[in-house]
């Protein structure tokens, strides 16, 4: 999606096919990783919790949002404008879901919540509500023009504009709502760690060093989208400023690290314990002799107990 309609005039004929290339050597990778954990979720009965079903729904929109990326412009017409909606629409969705997730911690680490389950639906009507009203109303003031191999090139102010609203803005809330969120959470359990080691509760003491130590990388998750998306914040601002003067190496990293963002995502949220766990518990079936001679720590996952990917979503148990 960052792709589209970014590369205009100041760039040669060159330049465009370097940008394609990376976009869609960029948006294959995204499109294997999210469609790896896609793939787990179905496979695997075992990890069908909610705390990984919304890291499933948010990896099949990094997939979706993938696809249409690498599919690229190869017509003109419909073919175009669903490109451009489509994608526009799943990576709307990609970081809402990544709000539901910090939302969900939030309310069951901090707010002591046990709903969380039941907010599935409203989840979904945020979701995907959200991305059709972004997606539609960003149709407003668009050329929807070809350039090169490019869909939905804005050569109009209006139209970059109103891309800015539906899409960065509520991406950088995002972020920064992702951002106060994990800190909160990591402040909790810090302050109820010093508790613990002052009390002497080495009990508490175990679970709590656990729980750091999961929560510690969520600290990290909100850098994924500062990543995938600061360039193309900065590209976005700087077309806008000097719509005649593009500069390649802004365009070359915003192409290349948007269409990651679904690596990254399949990475950090979904490539966890409990996916590798299931991993090596199927392998270990098959090539129990090899798995054990390449990867000799792997019954270690077999005998570990189940890291929960969310922290708070203990109450899973309780039902």
């Amino acid at each position: 999606m960052a792709a589209t309609g970014q590369v205009a005039g100041g760039l040669t004929e060159y330049d465009r096919q370097v940008l394609t290339a990376v976009n869609a050597g960029a948006a294959s990778l995204s499109f294997v990783g999210s469609g790896f954990i896609v793939l787990c979720y179905v496979l695997f009965k075992e990890l069908r919790k909610f705390s990984f079903k919304l890291v499933f729904y948010l990896a099949l929109s990094d997939m979706l949002c993938s696809f249409f990326s690498m599919v690229g412009d190869p017509s003109r017409g419909f073919f175009c404008y669903s490109h451009g909606y489509s994608t526009h629409f799943f990576c709307v969705a990609s970081f809402l879901w990544t709000t539901t997730i910090a939302f969900t911690l939030h309310r069951t680490v901090v707010r002591h919540k046990t709903d969380v389950e039941d907010m599935e639906a409203m989840f979904h009507l945020y979701v995907w509500g959200t991305s059709l009203v972004m997606t539609v109303v960003r149709s407003i003031g668009n050329n929807h023009s070809h350039l090169g191999t490019w869909c939905w090139s804005q050569s109009g102010r209006t139209g970059k504009a109103i891309h800015f609203i539906t899409f960065y803005m509520p991406l950088w809330g995002a972020i920064l709502y992702n951002g106060f969120t994990y800190f909160q959470v990591i402040s909790m359990l810090k302050n109820a760690r010093r508790m613990a080691v002052g009390m002497s509760d080495r009990a508490y003491q175990s679970d709590a060093r656990a729980e750091m130590k999961a929560l510690n990388r969520w600290g990290y998750y909100p850098l994924i989208l500062i990543g995938a998306w600061a360039f193309g914040t900065i590209n976005r601002i700087h077309d806008f400023i000097e719509p005649g003067h593009k500069i390649f190496w802004l365009s070359l990293l915003d192409v290349g690290t948007s269409a990651l963002m679904g690596l990254f995502n399949s990475i950090a949220y979904g490539l966890n314990s409990s996916v590798r766990r299931a991993i090596y518990e199927r392998l270990d079936l098959f090539w129990p002799d090899r798995l054990q001679r390449w990867f000799p720590n792997s019954s270690r996952f077999r005998n570990q107990q189940q890291e929960s990917e969310l922290v708070a979503l203990k109450i899973e148990d309780q039902h």
